[in-house]
């Protein structure tokens, strides 16, 4: 080319850049005709030669940058190109833009099939001691100096490279078996029905907000599940662009994040909405959990006007997308972004609130809730049953990750106590998602982490992505291998090693890979942690709640065939309740599934509705009332009782229940065992000993002042006996605060027309609470008279009979198990941990049936965590029990209390610095 032909080449272009601008003023709905029949001559003429000249591609890209009319007009034209001048394009930004763009330097080598611009992944330098966004997207590249223009730029490179297939199996899945039944085999394809390749075209024609649109019209959580989708196996697992898929988890994500980085106010389009519950005119909905499941199905609810109430077990929402992955993958704010929008949109959230323990699905419908939906999750960890698993420092990947991601252990500021990582071996068990989460938040705590599977890398369920960066972050990975023993320290009982089989490869299993057996070499590792992360099984309290619901072999929920439906009329489920272990999409498309089907016809009468709603906003209240300390009664030294206001748990109370507490918003969960409720007031009774620092802190709460939060009443009831009151007594033993927890329990065999016999330990008359004739137990003898004796014991004694709560015990055993001529039906013992095992000691050999009340160290007190670990024999064999599902009562001779008493001492280092740190000493 000479140089008088360019020059005659530019002012050519000018030219019709001019004429352009003039028909856009015009006319802008001509847009494309226009550029097409009048203004595009120049750059017809440059696609026509062999290469695009740098001047060309460097004004054109400065009228991208200009994101106006123009420059919207230019990304349609180039977008409608044929493939041939799309890579002249992209080859001209490779070859005189990647010193300002180091991303496009070797994109156009193999593109679009092959070559694409990475979203912003931090170095693992960077990123390995900090538990900051990983991967940042594309808008991580404006943290490398790139204006968001720029960002959208990017963006449109990696739409350009789409192939608007007429089959959408990025959508709708690939079909890989024709099969008789109504709907044939697929792969691939959208769990929520995201409308994949019209997406993509509204983003190559500049049309973001437009695709924002239509993505939440389909998937409110766009920016979660961007974030921690399986792309690789559905969307873009069935990509034709077969080696580099289009990258559309980074897309879904990007449209949220573009939104609110160009406009901050993200609720302005929710401004003037009425609230669903004032207009009253479609019927509630009570959504159970604020997982993916539960939060698609609430806001698809709320769009469409129906007053939706979500109840969430824990004290933050978003289930395992807040407690079980870590923010270096999906930061809280993405989940607290879908909360404000169904908050904007009129929804409530009633937190600490156990659906199947604060209240029935029945009470809920009762309640005036028309429908409701089940996300509850999964629940109890899955451990491997082999020897020393019992062994302090051996944990679930669920209470490792809660104790740091919502209980927010990692940070000093926060009371929950963390296993001391720094520096040590830490040994995470599992190859999935839930097992990368693990070894990379232990080794951004310090850890020396290797991550020990059964088969090869290559056959590992977890994300490539989140294995790779785990790799290169400096976990080690042991394959091959499978642990058959942990052993410990006898002294400290914290383990100490793994034992471990060194496996090969045999036959596919059911799942189609190839099954380990072990080759009878076994080595040891080294480890300080355990962590294991094998999956949960389902969680018991929700079908335990309800008869009626069906429930599978696995102990998910059953739903109807091509329905989220329940075999109750108006519950459905979906997510891992129904599932069993999931992911966050599939969870998301049952959640959006079950929104549709509860769209239907509503069937009833308008009055019915309004008096639905009013009831359903009451109950709402309700779940919503503040736990306000409206008593507090110092009863002993550092022992306070305390009367608070909680009428959602006081309604459903029983005895032997306790509560989880959490008393401010930076401290630990506590449990706590109910002393006492008034259903007709709406309050319960907790009695607190200041043993540790969270103990001492609530003890120091005032009247007036409110716990951050209560939830409850959990675990099982006493089960309660009917014997001859004038044969047989059931006699309770209680060492210090154990008086309060018996108290409601002695009060229930009293009233079942049962005898009692109380034998009651303090370690000095300084120590009594409750003897008083005007105080509880002065006003029970006085109620139940002769039914009910009481023995009283000090360590001192100084009050009643000298010695320990076992001395009556015994010269009751010893009088042929009797008390003043009955027979001792059964023993129900309640307090220190070693008085326990005491009293059970004491009974085994006469065979008398004893109870007592196991309340261990625990987090979520749901059994999510799995912690509150209770050995029991049965047949022979060690079975892993949990308090807050199988307990807190348990057969006190089934116990193996020499595994289990250890287990106080798991954080005891932890709350000896809490303490300093606190002056509490």
């Amino acid at each position: 080319m000479t140089v008088d032909t360019a020059v005659k080449q530019d002012s050519l272009f000018d030219h019709q850049m001019d004429v352009l601008k003039k028909h856009l003023a015009a006319d802008p709905r001509s847009l494309r005709n226009v550029f097409i029949a009048d203004g595009a001559q120049a750059m017809a003429w440059e696609f026509q030669q062999d290469e695009l000249s740098e001047k060309f591609i460097k004004t054109l890209w400065g009228l991208l940058l200009k994101n106006d009319d123009m420059s919207t007009l230019i990304q349609r034209f180039l977008w409608s190109l044929p493939l041939r001048f799309k890579r002249k394009f992209v080859k001209a930004l490779d070859l005189y833009m990647s010193e300002s763009y180091p991303m496009f330097k070797g994109l156009s080598e193999g593109w679009p099939e092959d070559s694409y611009i990475p979203p912003y992944i931090r170095t693992p330098e960077e990123r390995s001691a900090d538990f900051e966004l990983v991967n940042q997207g594309y808008l991580g590249y404006q943290t490398l100096g790139y204006s968001l223009r720029e960002v959208e730029l990017i963006v449109w490179l990696e739409v350009l490279r789409d192939k608007q297939c007429e089959d959408k199996p990025c959508e709708l899945g690939h079909i890989i078996q024709r099969t008789k039944d109504e709907e044939a085999k697929k792969i691939g394809g959208c769990p929520v029905k995201i409308h994949i390749p019209e997406m993509i075209d509204l983003l190559a024609k500049g049309k973001i907000r437009k695709a924002l649109e239509l993505i939440e019209s389909c998937n409110p959580l766009p920016n979660v599940t961007g974030r921690v989708c399986p792309q690789e196996h559905q969307c873009q697992g069935v990509c034709k662009h077969t080696n580099r898929p289009i990258e559309i988890g980074q897309l879904e994500w990007f449209l949220p994040e573009h939104e609110k980085a160009a406009n901050p106010d993200q609720l302005a389009r929710f401004a003037g909405i009425v609230s669903p519950w004032e207009k009253a005119e479609k019927p509630p909905i009570a959504v159970v959990g604020s997982g993916p499941s539960g939060l698609i199905n609430a806001y698809l609810l709320a769009v469409e006007g129906f007053p939706v109430t979500v109840f969430e077990a824990f004290h933050e929402l978003g289930g395992v997308l807040r407690y079980g992955i870590p923010e270096f993958r999906l930061p809280n704010t993405l989940i607290d972004d879908v909360v404000a929008k169904i908050d904007a949109l009129g929804g409530r959230f009633v937190k600490n609130f156990v659906v199947g323990k604060s209240a029935t699905l029945e009470d809920l419908k009762a309640a005036g809730f028309w429908k409701i939906f089940v996300g509850s999750g999964a629940g109890l960890p899955t451990f491997m049953n082999v020897p020393g698993e019992e062994l302090l420092g051996v944990m679930s990947a669920n209470e490792f990750l809660t104790r740091v991601n919502l209980m927010r252990g990692r940070d000093p500021a926060y009371e929950t106590p963390l296993p001391d990582v720094k520096d040590k071996n830490i040994l995470v068990i599992g190859g999935g998602n839930t097992a990368m989460d693990a070894a990379r938040t232990a080794k951004r705590l310090g850890g020396n982490v290797t991550i020990v599977y059964r088969r090869t890398q290559s056959e590992m369920p977890a994300r490539v992505e989140e294995l790779e960066h785990a790799l290169e972050e400096g976990i080690e990975l042991a394959e091959l291998r499978g642990p058959k023993e942990f052993v410990g320290d006898h002294h400290t009982h914290f383990v100490t090693h793994a034992v471990v089989d060194v496996n090969e490869l045999g036959e596919p299993d059911a799942s189609g890979r190839r099954r380990p057996r072990p080759t009878g070499e076994v080595i040891e590792m080294p480890a300080d942690l355990v962590i294991m992360a094998l999956g949960n099984k389902s969680n018991p309290i929700i079908p335990s709640s309800e008869p009626k619901l069906e429930v599978s072999k696995w102990g998910t929920i059953n739903v109807g065939k091509d329905s989220q439906e329940t075999s109750i009329d108006g519950i459905y489920t979906g997510g891992d309740a129904a599932r069993g272990g999931s992911t966050a999409i599939l969870a998301a498309g049952d959640g959006q599934a079950a929104a549709r089907q509860i769209l239907g016809s509503i069937d009833l009468a308008s009055d019915n509705i309004a008096d639905r709603v009013k009831r359903a906003d009451h109950f709402t209240s309700l779940g919503l009332a503040e736990h306000t300390v409206l008593k507090h009664t110092d009863l002993a030294a550092g022992i306070v009782e305390m009367t608070i206001r909680a009428p959602v748990i006081a309604q459903s109370a029983r005895a032997g229940q306790f509560v989880r507490v959490l008393a401010t918003d930076d401290g630990e969960l506590i449990p706590l065992t109910l002393a006492d409720w008034n259903r007709e007031n709406g309050t319960i009774d907790l009695v607190i000993q200041g043993m540790g620092t969270s103990t001492k802190l609530m003890n120091k709460m005032k009247e007036g002042e409110f716990f951050a939060g209560i939830a409850g009443p959990l675990g099982e009831p006493s089960d309660v006996k009917k014997f001859d009151p004038a044969k047989e007594t059931v006699v309770f033993t209680a060492g210090g605060v154990g008086l309060p927890a018996i108290y409601p329990i002695a009060k229930t065999h009293l009233e079942t027309g049962n005898h009692v016999t109380m034998i009651i330990g303090f370690r000095s008359a300084d120590h009594l609470f409750w003897t008083g004739e005007d105080e509880r137990m002065g006003l029970l003898k006085a109620k139940y008279g002769d039914m009910l004796d009481v023995i009283y014991c000090s360590n001192d004694g100084t009050f009643g009979i000298k010695g320990f709560v076992t001395n009556p015990l015994e010269d009751m055993l010893k009088d042929g198990k009797s008390s003043k001529g009955r027979k001792i039906a059964e023993v129900v013992s309640v307090g220190p941990p070693m008085m326990m095992r005491a009293v059970s000691d004491l009974t085994k050999p006469y065979e008398v049936p004893t109870v007592v009340s196991l309340n261990s160290i625990m987090v979520d007190a749901t059994g999510m965590c799995g912690a509150c670990m209770v050995p029991v024999l049965k047949d022979g064999k060690t079975l892993r029990q949990h308090a807050c599902i199988d307990g807190p009562e348990f057969d006190a001779h089934s116990v193996e209390w020499d595994k289990f008493l250890p287990r106080f001492g798991q954080f005891k280092a932890q709350e000896v610095r809490s303490m300093e740190k606190h002056k509490l000493n």
